[in-house]
């Protein structure tokens, strides 16, 4: 502290010496007595003489604060007292200082105070802990310790809050604090700590910033709310200024759409107050924030749009044209629209289609321009205009087109009723006032930036200049006034129209040079010494005579470019043409000038350079340099690499284009295989379940024909011997003979499926050798036609190939229909049982057989039907391959009834079979031959063990 002391001793005036003893005093009560209220009672005494002695109460009492609040946190109004001791020590916020020195010697010991506070980090963790305390006495004396620190060293104290752990976040809840007054000094606490810091801009915006502070804008009235407001904007600023990824946060939460209602002023006649035009132009200013041209382009289209969405724009307009609006909100707005519709079409279409509420309606720009070439208008005013034009044309050839036509002759209304757009131009570039003639010449070389044919379509402009005299052009009406020796801003603005109009354009350097007068009077301007003011003059005249050199077709012999070079060798000389063209990049407003687009000057006579202009001079000085120094021969060369390059541009383009057709192909192609693939995959799966649904219905089936089997074994020693369910030896012939078929059935199945696989492996190769084709031809059109060929040929094959299958799958169902025929007449009771019983076993046997080399071959057709899938893939077929399956499954369903009306059948012959067996049972009653349950179910049980020939004599004679 000695360079504390050091103050302290150099003070004229210093306390006097029993102030000094008791501020002792209090320090040694505060570090030594152990009583609270003792120390409470000496920190409150402290402060009371903290304002008056501060350079010795922070000397001496600082550490002992420091250590208060350290170890007294129990007591929140000693803690209160310490901070606002605290507080008082480190602030400026002194009321009573009025001389320069006392205010500069107050801010070093602020400076002073606050490094020892913050040389120990733990002293300001300690601060933000404190702040947790809902206690008022605790909460707000800390916010404005913490912020007075901020202000004294803001990017010391920001790094070690930014290093705390959860420091931000601590402080974010202070805007959450339903007491306003700690709320308000949060917002000015945040203020501070987020100043240039975008470390800290991002945590508090991602801490839910943009949301607390737009509810407490709408809480105090939005535009019409207080200081309150204005210091949320400011805040708002802090985040969103020159941090893009602040500024796609607040877009992509929807921030943008809570703006809108700020701008619900009307058309006000009742005044506005001070404090509303300031929070208006911070919301406008946070609007431009958003859509500045410095920012990211992406970034500032997405914002444009969705303030175009959203309604903020029409509501701009709205203001733009309201009247009571004052002076510099409307300056203000004219500048956040103009930055809101650069560069964007759809948000120009609108600005153009914007009426001002007249009888009759005039368009917004119509009305602008009026203003800007009206002398009596402010001076910001007309430059703001100046850029909402100018950023209503930039990127937007529809516009210029628009404005350009409005010069032309059959678009020019003849009843006079009405002024355009261009007739304002031309009026304010034939004016008396200078600034009014540099301003329309400005605008009018926007309605040609960048844009061809605009510039062809203004030379057809003819202008009256009096009456008896023939029309001249615009472009000779603009040399005419350059060559009358007017004003210099006049001069500049006519320069800078004129290399617009001329550069990249060839036939508008033809008919300027057709003018003989006009290349005399550049080569004159550029050959005198004149002053400095004259300098820029000559340096423009020398750019102008350039771009008429190096954009010249040699169209007139009189002015080719070997001439116009020969000239300037002869009357100004190479060097002293190359050191007049120089002056244009030298001079002080043309740095200044190409910093934004904006055009901001102080004073009128400070106009003098636009923007866009001065990088058409940052691209032609080069250029045009280069051609004064080539000779003829080179020129030639030139021209002839220029020509070739055309060519070569020209085939290349053209091989583009054929690559992105057939990349277009290629792309169709894919689609329709991978569509094919899901609807084939679909197929797939609805087969499967049918598949499965059949197999159930066999189970039941097979269950079901085991049941009457038994049922009629039970039955059998009952019968009467009768050939009712029998089989007579010539149907047992018949079966045979199917059986016999069916195996012949069986073998063509397997021949075909033999020739199914092979048919296979060869459209595999043929697929393999297709994307072969396919990965090899993507650039060559012969080898897509190939491509096609081939696939033609899959898809017949694969056509072919379903027709197979489905045969295939028919005759298996046939077979399978058959199968259960022949297994409803097997057997059960009869004549000659035991030889019926052995061939009935050798028919089951077979049928096992059968049946299981049926499943073989649905598991080899399974298999088909998976690889002819892959297949498909690269093919177009499946339309055929649909109707097919559709067909097989109404097919399947159909099958599926006849089973279920099958299996009806057997449960309703079963019924009738039971209830013979229980008349018969009756009738052996009747004729007194008892019958035991047991001895039914033993005999049942033998006929499963012995012969069933023997069986049966065993029951004929029982009977």
């Amino acid at each position: 502290m000695n360079f504390l002391r050091g103050v302290m001793g150099g003070q004229s005036a210093g306390p006097q010496h029993t102030e000094a003893e008791t501020i002792q005093k209090l320090c040694d009560r505060v570090a030594s007595s152990t009583l609270l209220d003792d120390r409470r009672n000496a920190v409150r005494a402290l402060k009371s003489l903290s304002k008056k002695y501060r350079l010795e109460v922070g000397i001496q009492a600082m550490e002992h604060l420091i250590h208060v609040l350290q170890t007294d946190r129990s007591d929140s109004e000693i803690i209160g007292y310490a901070l606002d001791t605290l507080y008082n020590i480190i602030s400026n916020d002194e009321e009573e200082e009025v001389e320069e020195n006392s205010t500069r010697q107050s801010e070093d010991l602020g400076s002073q105070f606050t490094e020892i506070f913050i040389k120990q980090q733990e002293n300001v963790t300690l601060l933000l802990s404190l702040l947790e305390e809902f206690d008022f006495h605790v909460r707000w004396p800390g916010v404005k310790l913490l912020t007075s620190l901020l202000k004294q060293l803001g990017p010391q104290v920001q790094q070690i809050i930014l290093v705390s752990p959860m420091g931000v976040s601590r402080l974010m809840d202070l805007l959450a604090d339903s007491r306003e007054v700690i709320r308000n000094d949060g917002v000015l606490l945040l203020q501070a700590l987020t100043r240039s810091n975008g470390a800290i801009q991002k945590i508090v915006a991602f801490e839910n910033a943009f949301e607390r502070l737009l509810d407490i804008i709408t809480e105090e009235g939005n535009s019409d709310g207080g200081i309150v407001v204005e210091d949320c904007l400011i805040l708002l600023q802090n985040l969103l200024k020159n941090n893009n990824s602040n500024q796609n946060f607040f877009k992509e939460g929807s921030y943008i759409q809570r703006m809108k209602p700020w701008f619900e002023v009307g058309d006000e006649n009742s005044g506005w107050s001070a404090q509303k035009v300031t929070n208006l132009h911070l919301m406008l200013q946070l609007v431009r924030v958003l859509v500045s041209p410095t920012n990211p382009p992406g970034a500032t289209s997405s914002c444009q749009k969705a303030m175009f969405q959203c309604g903020l724009l029409q509501q701009l307009c709205t203001i733009l044209m309201a009247t009571g609006v004052p002076a510099d909100i409307l300056t203000e707005t004219i500048n956040t629209v103009s930055e809101v519709i650069r560069g964007c079409q759809v948000n120009q279409d609108y600005f153009a289609s914007v009426n001002a509420p007249s009888n009759p309606p005039r368009p917004a720009i119509v009305v602008l321009l009026m203003s800007m070439v009206n002398e009596r208008q402010p001076f910001v005013l007309r430059c703001a205009v100046l850029y909402c034009f100018q950023c209503f044309l930039y990127k937007n050839q529809k516009g210029q087109g628009e404005i350009v036509s409005t010069l032309l002759p059959s678009t020019i209304d003849a009843t006079g009723n009405s002024v355009s757009a261009g007739q304002l131009l031309c009026g304010g570039l034939f004016s008396t006032d200078s600034l009014s003639n540099w301003c329309a010449a400005v605008a009018l070389a926007h309605a040609l930036q960048e844009n061809a044919t605009q510039k062809e379509q203004l030379l057809r402009v003819q202008l009256a200049t009096s009456i008896g005299n023939p029309p001249v052009s615009l472009l000779q009406q603009c040399t005419n006034i350059l060559s009358q020796g007017s004003k210099i801003q006049t001069r500049v603005g006519l320069l800078m129209l004129l290399c617009t109009w001329l550069s990249n354009c060839p036939i508008a350097v033809t008919h300027f040079l057709h003018n003989s007068a006009n290349v005399p009077f550049l080569t004159g301007q550029i050959a005198e010494n004149l002053g400095e003011e004259e300098q820029l003059v000559q340096g423009l005249c020398a750019l102008l005579l350039g771009i008429s050199i190096y954009f010249n077709d040699n169209s007139l012999e009189s002015y080719m470019k070997e001439k116009l070079k020969q000239l300037i060798e002869k009357r100004i000389g190479k060097e002293n043409f190359i050191e007049k063209l120089g002056f244009i990049s030298k001079h002080e407003l043309y740095s200044r000038a190409s910093q934004k687009p904006q055009p901001n000057f102080p004073s009128p006579e400070y106009m003098i350079f636009d923007h866009e202009f001065t990088k058409l001079v940052k691209e032609l000085e080069g250029v045009i340099t280069k051609a004064i120094y080539k000779s003829s021969e080179e020129d030639k060369k030139e021209e002839e690499v220029k020509k070739t390059l055309e060519q070569h541009d020209s085939i290349v383009t053209h091989y583009k284009n054929m690559i992105r057709e057939q990349d277009l192909q290629l792309e169709e192609l894919k689609q329709q295989v991978s569509t094919l693939k899901c609807q084939n995959e679909q197929l797939q799966t609805a087969v499967t379940q049918q598949v499965s649904q059949i197999q159930q219905h066999k189970d039941q089936y097979n269950l079901l024909k085991v049941q009457l089997g038994k049922d009629n074994q039970h039955q059998g020693p009952y019968s009467d011997g009768a050939q009712m369910n029998g089989i007579q030896p010539e149907e047992i012939s018949r079966l045979q003979e199917e059986i016999e078929e069916l195996k012949s059935h069986r073998e063509l199945l397997q021949t075909q499926l033999a020739e199914k696989d092979s048919l296979i492996e060869n459209l595999k190769s043929s697929q393999t050798t297709s994307d072969m084709n396919e990965q090899s031809s993507a650039r060559d059109s012969e080898q897509i036609a190939e491509l096609k060929q081939e696939l033609a040929t899959l898809k017949s094959q694969l056509n072919s190939q379903s027709v197979e299958i489905t045969r295939l799958q028919t005759e298996k169902h046939e077979l399978l229909q058959k199968t259960e025929a022949f297994a409803k007449s097997v057997p059960v009771q009869g004549e000659n049982e035991s030889v019926i019983a052995a061939n009935t076993t050798d028919v089951e046997g077979r049928l096992s057989a059968l049946l299981q080399e049926t499943k073989e071959l649905k598991n080899e057709v399974k298999a088909l039907s998976e690889e002819r899938t892959v297949i498909k893939e690269q093919l177009d077929s499946s339309n055929s391959t649909i109707a097919i399956l559709q067909n097989e499954k109404k097919k399947l369903q159909v099958e599926v009834t006849d089973s279920k009306k099958e299996q009806d059948d057997l449960l309703v012959l079963l019924a009738d079979q039971d209830q013979k067996i229980l008349s018969l049972k009756k009738k052996l009653k009747e004729l007194g031959h008892p019958i035991e349950e047991e001895d039914e179910l033993e005999s049942g049980d033998q006929e499963d063990e012995d012969d069933e020939n023997e069986d049966g004599s065993k029951d004929q004679d029982h009977i």
